[in-house]
């Protein structure tokens, strides 16, 4: 009786520490698996956002055979998303429901500065990685001067438009003597119009229901073949200081390998003229180069004077 109590006894206590091992394993593997996070994990589709410079549906139809050669490139799908402004991509990219945007100066800045995205490629025009806004006018308006256009009515694309409105503002702001944005607007303009659009900002002079328009250089060209006259009933009368040039930026969500790619596809495009002719068709671009975040620092100086006004 006594062995077999004895046994008995063995064999639990045989029982006990094997369970107790098992813990310990199970405890072990357990915070192996937890320590083995993914970083960067490649999404089943990318999201290119756009703003419009243009007419939306144009855009999106511009940019269906891009966002398919770079899902090519990629092996991934790729969709392009035209966005209503500059903001919404902003925040589009902020919530990665956008991966890779095409966004201007002033919106990298505030998307670098909210959601930490960053700039990997910008655009380049006429040989040169800057730009310059431009105030456009009717010919015939006797508006020669930025002084000629205080009580004036004031047309831009989107207040997140860095040559529309960010440049030309802080310029009329150091000119006039105005602390704000908002000042500008209120005291020295009777009315101010977002217009959705660059083009639609030069329209609007165009058709008499504004006075000024501040645009890119130069969106008259835009409009000729709709607007065969634009040349001559449009005119520049002031240009802002250089401007860094638009930039292909992504979100800090993506990995490291797939953004690297994603930068050599779309530097192969330069020596593909169909793709090349899709990129002017969208933005103008003539072609793209690398960019760094240091470029940008002008803009993230200028966006200092707007950070009240300015609301995401």
């Amino acid at each position: 009786m006594k062995k077999w109590y004895s046994l008995f006894i063995v064999l639990v206590l045989a029982l006990v520490l094997a369970a107790c091992g098992g813990s310990d394993d199970s405890e072990g593997k357990d915070k192996t698996s937890g320590d083995s996070g993914e970083k960067g994990k490649t999404p089943d589709t990318l999201v290119m956002g756009f703003v419009p410079s243009q007419d939306s549906d144009t855009i999106a139809d511009t940019v269906k055979p891009l966002a398919d050669r770079l899902g090519e490139e990629l092996g991934i799908k790729v969709q392009g998303k035209v966005m209503t402004n500059y903001n919404a991509l902003v925040e589009a990219m902020g919530s990665n429901q956008v991966q890779i945007g095409f966004i201007p100066a002033f919106g990298y800045v505030l998307a670098n500065e909210q959601y930490d995205v960053n700039v990997i490629l910008k655009s380049v025009r006429h040989g040169s990685g800057t730009y310059k806004a431009q105030y456009v006018v009717r010919a015939d308006s006797g508006i020669e001067s930025l002084k000629d256009l205080e009580g004036k009515v004031w047309t831009y694309a989107d207040k997140g438009s860095t040559s529309g409105y960010l440049f030309p503002a802080y310029q009329m702001m150091q000119e006039f003597g105005y602390d704000s944005g908002t000042e500008l607007e209120s005291d020295f303009f009777s009315n101010t119009i977002a217009a959705g659009a660059h083009d639609n900002a030069a329209i609007s002079v165009y058709e008499g229901d504004a006075d000024v328009a501040t645009t890119f250089d130069d969106v008259r060209t835009e409009l000729e073949k709709e607007y065969p006259d634009v040349m001559d009933k449009l005119k520049v009368i002031e240009y802002t200081d250089e401007i860094p040039n638009d930039t292909i930026s992504v979100t800090k969500e993506l990995d490291e390998e797939l953004v690297t790619k994603i930068k050599e596809a779309f530097l192969s495009f330069n020596d593909d003229k169909e793709m090349i002719k899709i990129m002017n068709e969208v933005y103008n671009w003539d072609s793209i180069d690398e960019a760094s975040d240091e470029e940008y620092e002008i803009v993230k100086e200028t966006y200092q004077k707007f950070k009240d006004d300015i609301e995401l």
